[in-house]
């Protein structure tokens, strides 16, 4: 059985995508902490950080910075926003695919959810 995160690539479940190219896909969290709420996925599967090999330098690189072009065009850039990678099940990870995600669009707190997630 696949994981959703696959299931979404493979366009079997829906997603409100906002970026995709030959590597990446980036869809809206249906579960936002803050306005700006995005998850950044490799399209092949890897289920988490630790299972990253030095073969994969050039796609977590890229997931960085498709975070960092969308940060800017969300216009979130100048305000600051958080990246966040889970690891594992103590480290909050829900689904085994690695995903990055990108918050922002309010003041956030230590943790991943926004303040106020109006302003």
């Amino acid at each position: 059985m696949e994981c959703i995160f696959c299931r979404i690539i493979n366009k079997e479940l829906p997603a409100d995508v906002v970026f995709e190219d030959d590597m990446i896909m980036a869809f809206n969290d249906i579960n936002p902490a803050a306005p700006i709420h995005i998850l950044i996925i490799p399209k092949i599967h890897i289920g988490s950080v630790n299972e990253l090999k030095s073969d994969d330098d050039l796609l977590a690189g890229r997931i960085i910075t498709v975070a960092k072009e969308l940060a800017k065009e969300k216009g979130i850039a100048e305000g600051g926003y958080k990246l966040l990678f889970r690891v594992g099940r103590h480290g909050g990870q829900e689904v085994p695919h690695i995903h990055l995600h990108l918050i922002g669009g309010a003041q956030l707190t230590e943790g991943i959810h926004a303040v106020d997630k109006k302003n």
